[in-house]
């Protein structure tokens, strides 16, 4: 199924629920509302925003479907922004005095001959309302650019709700019945010229851009213009850019919290004679709640809900059937998860996933079985969403806007395809690693095993990367990164908490790519620090701690560890310096940092609250 046919289907979910635009109508941002006397004359300005998370942000309205505009002076019908309705712009208005009367000719025409007195009430106020009059009382310049509706005094409505308005919004020229098939119905119709204007998507344009368009000469080379490279009818269009507006509603349920990279994501499920409107809801929360977790009210509730989550996914990855840890999700229930980014006036499809909720289910559960690592890593609650991973193993600065934009989209695809993660992602964790990220907060050790983890299990080979702490692990690089952080827990402990910086401040990047060019210098200056330990006749341990790890490394030190191995090298390094830490409390007050074991009242950043 396409994403045109998907959307066009969720449009009659939408329908049964009574949340859908009727055809001809959108939902636009409203800003006021012009209250009018039957005689025409303004009785007063009603501010229609609304109070968003501390914001006041425009009310979203249904309205007669938007207009699109590129350069020309098209007026909507029964509302607009104020250079159309009222003459007046917070601009230079070079063409306002157009604008204006474009919206005066086309409410002339438009309204003859009514007799509604609402529709009456409009018609004399554009006969009689002169743009200087906005200089007085209701009227405040806040006002300018906003869109304006209207109503008629002593009425709730709007005047395009009354029976008369919709009756002239939908008795527009009626589409032709014969033409090319269309893509999505599949039956004849002529095609529609101008694809929806969709809105909402992260970082595109704020009045909307198309998922679907045709501008340039190479597209007319078999003489068709637009829209009729892509024939859709004008039903289908009206259909399917509904329902994706209302997935990116900024209040919608169906959308991801927060973008991935440069990707705003929203998902549905399908009904079916045996998938009700029930069913579809409940597989939507549960995957809302496994894929992108909110933080909870509370401390305790959010460890509850964390440690359920935790469970559930853990009995997915071990094979247990969907239906019994989400009993109200039916079997069969097929599912979308639908990325969009970005571009110029246009929306790029950053990636497109469709199959059984049953499938998607697993494959997320055993993308968090793949990031699994003992103890967890810091600050990790709940199963963490891709872009809470991404923001803390690839983002400068731990700032959402720095992830790489492509990398995001790959890592979803490969989530919930269940195929390899991207090898950037792997690269792009060690390299942050070695521009100074801490290893030790576990973020970027569980990204790294991950990647590894499902590259040996799609290739088939034997063998494994290990959860937690694996002292007889045969891998030299895993070896590696046990000794360095062996290594930097004597100068700890020689040195005391008043070291400048530590050996994985100044070597941690060049030991985990050339070891045989830095690991014996590392080795002679923990000779001096295990003698000065020696010396004070304490913590032998982490000389045994050392001649133990150097005992299972090979005779000639790898020079250049590869990729992969340098991931080993991080993972390593994690679980000997977590280790240490739990059995030793007393290496924690030289460190002067918090272990990276977290415990379940643990809560999530404030930054994924937003």
């Amino acid at each position: 199924m396409t994403v045109l046919q998907a959307l066009d289907r969720y449009y009659d979910r939408m329908a049964a629920r009574g949340e859908a635009e009727a055809p001809g109508f959108s939902r636009e941002k409203i800003g006021y509302c012009l209250v009018l006397a039957p005689d025409g004359s303004v009785v007063e300005m009603q501010d229609m925003h609304e109070m968003v998370r501390r914001k006041r942000q425009p009310r979203l309205v249904e309205v007669p479907a938007a207009v699109k505009r590129t350069a020309g002076i098209l007026p909507n019908r029964l509302w607009d922004k104020t250079a159309y309705v009222l003459g007046r712009t917070a601009g230079p208005g070079r063409r306002t005095a157009e604008e204006h009367a474009a919206f005066k000719t086309l409410h002339r025409d438009l309204l003859a001959g009514t007799d509604d007195p609402g529709l009456l009430a409009l018609a004399r106020f554009l006969e009689t309302w002169d743009p200087a009059a906005f200089d007085a009382a209701p009227f405040e310049p806040e006002m300018l650019d906003a869109n304006v509706v209207f109503a008629l005094a002593g009425e709730r409505r709007c005047l395009h709700e009354r029976p008369a308005a919709r009756l002239l919004v939908a008795s527009g020229p009626a589409a032709e019945a014969t033409g090319p098939v269309c893509l999505v119905t599949g039956k004849p119709a002529a095609p529609l010229r101008l694809h929806p204007t969709i809105k909402g998507v992260e970082g595109a344009q704020s009045s909307g851009a198309a998922l679907v368009s045709f501008n340039k000469d190479a597209f007319t080379s078999y003489g068709k213009l637009q829209g009729d490279n892509a024939p859709v009818s004008a039903e289908a269009g009206f259909r399917y850019g509904a329902a994706l507006n209302r997935l990116l509603d900024r209040h919608s349920r169906n959308r991801l919290r927060r973008p991935l990279g440069d990707a705003t994501v929203v998902f549905w499920a399908d009904t079916s004679a045996t998938v009700g409107e029930d069913a579809a809801l409940a597989a939507e929360d549960t995957f809302a709640s496994w894929f992108d977790p909110a933080p909870g009210p509370a401390p305790d509730q959010d460890a509850a809900e964390a440690a359920l989550i935790r469970d559930v996914l853990a009995a997915l990855a071990a094979g247990r059937p969907v239906e019994s840890v989400a009993p109200k999700v039916a079997p069969g229930t097929r599912f979308h998860v639908l990325g969009l980014a970005p571009n110029a006036a246009r929306l790029s499809v950053r990636f497109w996933l469709e199959d059984s909720f049953e499938v998607l289910a697993r494959r997320l559960a055993q993308h968090h079985a793949d990031l699994a690592l003992s103890p967890r890593p810091r600050h990790w609650g709940k199963p963490p969403s891709i872009a809470r991973l991404l923001v803390k193993t690839t983002a400068l600065q731990e700032k959402f806007d720095t992830i790489p934009p492509l990398l995001a989209g790959e890592v979803a695809r490969a989530v919930l395809s269940g195929t390899r993660y991207p090898r950037n992602w792997l690269a792009a964790a060690l390299m942050r690693l070695r521009a100074g990220d801490d290893p030790a907060t576990g973020w970027h050790a569980a990204a790294i095993r991950a990647c590894l983890a499902r590259d040996l299990r799609l290739n088939g080979d034997r063998g494994e990367i290990p959860v937690s702490l694996d002292k007889d692990d045969p891998s030299p690089a895993y070896q590696l990164g046990r000794l360095f952080a062996a290594l930097e827990a004597a100068q700890r402990l020689a040195l005391g908490r008043g070291i400048n910086a530590t050996i994985r401040d100044r070597y941690f990047g060049a030991a985990s790519a050339t070891p045989a060019s830095v690991f014996p210098l590392l080795l002679r200056g923990a000779q001096n620090h295990v003698g000065r330990l020696r010396k004070d006749r304490k913590d032998y341990w982490i000389e045994r701690e050392i001649g133990e790890i150097v005992e299972r490394l090979p005779s000639s030190l790898p020079r250049v560890l590869r990729l992969d191995a340098q991931g080993r090298f991080a993972i390593g390094y994690y679980h000997q310096r977590q280790a240490q830490f739990a059995s030793r409390p007393a290496l924690a007050s030289v460190d002067g940092t918090e272990s990276g074991q977290t415990e379940d009242t643990t809560i999530e950043d404030s930054q994924d609250d937003v």
